[in-house]
């Protein structure tokens, strides 16, 4: 009998994933990973819980060990903060200071649940681990969910081919209704948990009372690109991101306005009018950290800069450094930090990081 690890997060999805492995066959384990200490890593301002008896990342797994228990399974747990600290919160943080847009979630995936936990998984013995992500590994490759609002291929995306070896994804054949209807028919207590949204790990917070633990907040000028003039006065960059126009406090418009820059230098946020300004488009980009899970390397196919966001189909042009450079016809808000995933239709074959955006072959000159 094959064994299998499964990641168990306190959450309905991961706690049908091993319920689908059981009824195959395997022998299943659980394993609880314990990546972020609200004390430990000072985190104070912004969490409610700490007011609780409870914080919540000891409610998950008090949550995943109910789970395990009325199902007969063994769970371990292990403590990965100070791993996820040096791999993904630093990298979190350093990108804000760069003022760009990351995403903690996709450098989670990389470093810790597709790395530590696979190596702490052998130790225990397994033949394969799994997770409650909504994906599919069709012949070998990434490929989306069935349940296309929550497909989460896109997180995946600087998993390699290595780290997707051996990996078990048992709840992608499902929509989410029929997940929790499986958890419910087994009378889990996640069967109607929330989602967990926020930061990976760290999960939701008052983002800008959370942050003035690690980064100190700047006040600076908001300027219309339009007129060049001052129409009012931001919180400190880090708080925005690239076509955001909620939190902005700018009053006295004549249209919605827009963020669409940022001048680290000078502590400026530029906005613009309209949500189909000039200012929010681009037709090309440069990629970082690029990472490809199959060996194809091809020129035309679909990308996504954003999670829930439409397939756009652009070109990719291979470059000596290493990097890509994507080619694509005016898309709104493309942003330095932001990840871009490939898709060959239904597959993901990798992605890479946004470094640099450009209009007709020229940097735009207020994204930093």
């Amino acid at each position: 009998m094959k064994k299998v690890i499964v990641g168990m997060s306190g959450g309905v999805d991961s706690s049908v994933a091993a319920i689908i492995l059981m009824n195959q066959g395997y022998q299943v384990e659980g394993l609880f990973m314990r990546n972020w200490d609200a004390m430990v890593n000072g985190d104070v301002l912004g969490n409610p819980s700490l007011n609780n008896s409870i914080c919540p990342q000891e409610e998950d797994y008090n949550d995943a060990l109910a789970v395990c228990q009325k199902l007969g399974i063994k769970l371990h747990r292990i403590d990965f903060v100070k791993e996820y600290w040096d791999n993904v919160f630093v990298y979190f943080l350093d990108e804000l200071k760069k003022g760009r847009t990351p995403n903690p979630d996709i450098m989670c995936n990389k470093y810790i649940k597709f790395d530590y936990f696979i190596r702490e998984a052998k130790k225990l013995g397994a033949d394969y681990i799994a997770t409650g992500h909504y994906a599919r590994i069709i012949d070998g490759q990434l490929s989306r969910s069935i349940d296309k609002n929550k497909d989460q291929t896109y997180f995946l995306s600087q998993l390699t081919k290595e780290q997707l070896k051996n990996v078990l994804f048992p709840i992608g054949d499902l929509e989410k209704s029929e997940v929790r209807k499986i958890a419910s028919e087994y009378g889990l207590i996640t069967a109607k948990k929330k989602d967990s949204t926020g930061i990976c790990f760290i999960g939701e917070r008052n983002f800008k009372n959370f942050l003035k633990n690690y980064l100190p907040n700047k006040n600076g000028d908001i300027i219309d690109i339009s007129s060049m003039k001052k129409v009012g006065t931001h919180i400190g960059l880090m708080y925005y991101t690239i076509g955001q126009r909620r939190g902005l406090d700018i009053g006295g418009t004549r249209d919605r306005m827009f963020v669409v820059g940022k001048n680290l230098k000078d502590n400026i946020l530029y906005v613009a009018e309209g949500e189909d300004n000039k200012f929010l488009i681009s037709d090309s980009c440069f990629l970082e950290m690029v990472n490809f899970n199959t060996d194809l390397r091809p020129n035309k196919l679909t990308a996504k800069f954003r999670y829930r966001q439409d397939d756009y189909p652009v070109t990719l042009e291979y470059l000596d450094n290493g990097e890509i450079k994507v080619n694509y016809n005016n898309i709104k808000s493309v942003t330095p930090g932001q990840a871009c995933v490939f898709y060959l239709g239904s597959k993901c074959i990798g992605g890479g990081i946004v470094r640099e955006v450009c209009k007709d072959n020229k940097k735009i000159w207020y994204l930093l």
